[in-house]
């Protein structure tokens, strides 16, 4: 049987003066070349995420660089990878997002915003962090048993962000009662990851894996997402019909 090579959107409004956008073209030929996992990427701006049909891709991948021109767009964007079971990846931005998404249209907590976007709602969801991660590295716990687990390890790791927001810890409670899991904290348990039991793959992390080293080794997390795209593409048509 003859699989093409998945195809992944980056959805986000792409930017020289991103850095993790500028290491993606780095992390597909390192995935190629050490993974063995060709991908072919298309960039997808966060406008046109509003009504473009992304159902027919292998993987969305939410990229850095909150806030973005249409929070609908990536709303749009994760709500898809969820609801069909698309393997998913949103790191900081897209972290904080897929967090939105899933408060809102899975918890019924429809009012919940993002401060970065309306500083003065009543309900904020995504707050300023108690001291900046812009150009920081800091250690994340993985809990064991978790997919950040099989993927990473357990344990403590250290990651690099670039970030001023993350989730307000009030909601905590209410978005794991939803059946989210929380995979990975900082060492006050702050969340710094998540992830959705039962879904192929969906993973969002508040650090940034693309700014590890130069790009040309893969984080953990980048690798595995690549090759749930991968796995995504060769699945039975039965199953993709």
């Amino acid at each position: 049987m003859t699989h093409h090579t998945p195809r992944v959107a980056l959805v986000g409004d792409r930017s020289a003066n991103v850095k993790a956008h500028a290491r993606i073209p780095v992390l597909i030929n390192a995935l190629l070349n050490r993974e063995g996992v060709p991908l072919d990427a298309y960039w997808i701006p966060s406008h046109e995420a509003v009504d473009c049909d992304l159902s027919g891709f292998d993987a969305i991948y939410v990229v850095p660089g909150s806030p973005y021109e249409s929070e609908a767009g990536v709303l749009t964007a994760i709500r898809t990878a969820r609801e069909q079971r698309i393997p998913f990846l949103g790191t900081c931005g897209g972290f904080q997002h897929a967090l939105l998404e899933y408060a809102r249209d899975v918890c019924g907590l429809t009012g919940v915003m993002n401060a970065e976007s309306h500083p003065d709602a009543p309900e904020r969801l995504i707050v300023p962090l108690e001291c900046s991660l812009k150009g920081h590295e800091e250690a994340v716990m993985v809990v064991p048993g978790t997919l950040a687990a099989k993927i990473s390890g357990p344990g403590r790791r250290t990651e690099r962000y670039h970030c001023d927001f993350g989730l307000n810890p009030e909601y905590v409670e209410a978005l794991a009662a939803g059946g989210l899991r929380f995979s990975g904290f900082d060492d006050s348990g702050q969340v710094r990851i998540a992830e959705l039991p039962g879904h192929p793959f969906f993973m969002g992390t508040l650090f940034q894996p693309e700014l590890l080293g130069d790009g040309t080794h893969p984080h953990p997390i980048i690798a595995a997402f690549a090759t749930a795209a991968l796995e995504y593409a060769r699945r039975p048509a039965v199953l993709a019909g």
